[in-house]
């Protein structure tokens, strides 16, 4: 038995003589220093050799130092020689003000820095509390790391767990692998790989990722989110799920408290329940307000089951509840269906009632910087106008029922026969009706009704130009030909030969073919817009890759420890008390007695890589 005077002086004297028996490399190394302990110095030759067993006084545990971490525990086994330590009960591990460590059993080599903790181990930092089973812990580069799962909890972000972990404690991040999740009161995270920055609550995903709160899911394959002020950033196959909208884009930006998400470039939103598609290349989505902003090439589609209908505009916005919808276009609107289009400076869609609103600024006149016109409408061969024009829909049916062009109504025909021909008819209104087909079936032209029709024979010769006046005109269509016209009220009409009339007067007041701005194509509601020079996404990049935290310079530094042992057989223990019921047979860490059984207890294949930490 040694007091622990006489241990001290021992050990003084074991140092010198290492000192100056080993190269410099072991001279500038520190030794392991005991402290304080309560039975000091004892000897079990047969099943400990060599070693030193260390247990608690009645004052407090047994207190190891090493180069500025402290260990306390209840028992310890110290091999001298080898400057290694095995430490068993409520064994607690203490680095500054940074690092605490408690767990059941510990090992520690002094040569290597490296430890080891299994049996309820807890890892403590200022702004998170690591649980696991078994834990590695590299004092040189500063990093602990687990592989049979482990729990991080954070009173500001949540709960964190996953198979393999890693801390690298001067950055202060831990990257998780391996069936990730994250609980917060407000949302769940799952990802494959989580990098996750402890002080500044950073987080990073990469691999497919599912973010679930109350009212939304994001799903992406990169992924920032602020778990501090529940700000998020996602790129590749992101998509955000609004209870009943689903946005995707390039890169995504999310806002939990404002309930907000803003997309960039090849964006669609979907809406399920009204079965329609909003597209462009920058939107902002308002989920308590149930509102979308979107633009740059901005195309609403109401998805219908033969005939979708789209419509464009420099900006659109969707807005309501989702039995309440209403669409909005601004500026440039176009409106494309296979057997209606149209044009106007804005457009108003109310879903739930099936009225399309074709709206006109400074009633119509032409403005030299928005160049706005009347709106317009064309169906088969016939073209309308006004300063407004309204389409009633069936919102069961998604079929047109009828259309009204207020104030200024001029619908134009070409002939069918005669190709120079143009039908014209103008009134303060006009009031349309659709058959089954979604064919114009009947035109009435109320108030002040002038026309000018084309009269053909059966054969289609030409009889004459018929231009008259009455109160009201009542037209009817087949295939998209006038069949016959009806003059209403103090009719006034002559029918003139074609050379009788002077070509000034063969067109109302008025009159403008706008053939040429007619969309036929989906393609064409684009074809006057400017090109679009879409943003540069820097994007999130992916997972660096980094060295394993059983690397190289480990392995050479338990190499060259192993220089300096002597060649003995791995020291084994029995049960030491109730601490060690739960301990392996013998040391899992790197025991430098013997270097080659001490690598064969490395994993064989590296399960994890540092990664550089983000700026």
């Amino acid at each position: 038995m040694y007091t622990l005077k006489q241990f001290k002086t021992y050990i003084l004297l074991f140092l010198l003589f290492c000192f100056s028996a080993n190269n410099g490399l072991a001279q500038e190394r520190k030794r392991i220093e005991i402290k304080d302990s309560g039975a000091f110095g004892e000897r079990d030759e047969e099943n400990f050799p060599g070693a030193s067993i260390l247990t608690r006084s009645n004052q407090g545990q047994v207190h190891i130092y090493h180069d500025g971490i402290d260990m306390f525990c209840d028992k310890a086994i110290f091999y001298g020689k080898e400057d290694f330590i095995e430490a068993y009960g409520n064994v607690n591990m203490q680095q500054g003000d940074s690092i605490n460590l408690t767990s059941k059993y510990a090992e520690y080599s002094g040569k290597t820095k490296l430890a080891y903790a299994s049996g309820n181990v807890v890892l403590t930092e200022p702004n998170s509390r690591l649980t696991t089973d078994t834990l590695y812990f590299n004092r040189e580069k500063q990093e602990a790391f687990y592989k049979s799962g482990g729990t991080v909890v954070r009173d500001t972000s949540g709960t964190i767990t996953s198979r393999i972990g890693r801390y690298y404690m001067n950055d202060k991040k831990y990257r998780f692998l391996n069936r990730v999740k994250l609980v917060n009161p407000k949302y769940v995270l799952n990802t494959r790989q989580l990098d996750f920055y402890s002080e500044s609550g950073y987080a990073y995903t990469y691999g497919p990722s599912t973010i679930v709160g109350e009212t939304s899911k994001i799903y992406s394959e990169r992924g920032f989110y602020n778990t501090k002020n529940d700000t998020g950033y996602f790129t590749k196959n992101a998509k955000i799920d609004y209870d009943n909208r689903e946005i995707t884009g390039d890169s995504l930006y999310f806002d939990r408290a404002k309930d907000f998400a803003s997309a960039t470039n090849n964006i669609v939103v979907t809406d399920t329940t009204n079965n329609s598609i909003v597209k462009g290349h920058y939107a902002e989505v308002y989920k308590a307000k149930d509102s979308v902003f979107i633009t740059r090439r901005a195309l609403a589609i109401t998805v219908q089951e033969n005939d979708s209908i789209y419509i464009h505009a420099d900006t659109l916005m969707v807005t309501g509840k989702e039995n309440k919808r209403i669409t909005r276009g601004f500026k440039n609107v176009k409106l494309f269906k296979s057997d209606l289009s149209g044009k106007a400076d804005s457009i108003h869609v109310n879903h739930q009632t099936g009225l399309t609103q074709l709206i006109t600024i400074n009633n119509g006149i032409v403005d030299a910087f928005t160049k706005t016109k009347k709106p317009i409408l064309w169906h088969i061969k016939s073209q309308m106008t006004g300063d407004t024009i309204h389409i009633q829909s069936n919102p069961k049916t998604e079929k047109v029922d009828s259309l009204i062009v207020f104030k200024n109504a001029f619908l134009i025909s070409k002939d069918s026969v005669l190709d120079y021909a143009y039908n014209q008819i103008k009134g303060q209104r006009l009031i349309g009706t659709f058959n089954e087909n979604n064919d114009l079936d009947k035109v009435d032209i109320l108030k002040n009704a002038e026309s000018i029709f084309y009269a053909t024979n059966e054969d289609g010769e030409l009889i004459g130009i018929d231009k008259g006046y009455s109160a009201n005109l009542l037209l009817t269509f087949e295939d998209g030909d006038i069949l016959t016209f009806t003059r209403i009220l103090n009719p006034d009409a002559e029918l003139t030969p074609e050379p009788d009339m002077p070509e000034k007067e063969r067109i109302l007041q008025g009159f403008e073919w706008r053939e040429t701005e007619r969309p036929l194509s989906v393609e064409d509601l684009f074809s006057e817009d400017a090109p679009v020079d879409l943003p540069k996404i820097e994007g999130l990049k992916d997972a660096v890759e980094g060295e394993e935290f059983f690397d190289e310079a480990l392995l050479k530094r338990v190499e060259d420890a192993n220089k300096f042992a002597e060649d003995k057989e791995l020291i084994k223990e029995d049960e030491v008390g109730k601490a060690s019921r739960a301990i392996p047979e013998k040391p899992l860490l790197i025991d430098i007695i013997e270097a080659d059984k001490a690598l064969d207890s490395l994993p064989k294949k590296p399960v994890l890589k540092t990664v550089k930490p983000k700026k």
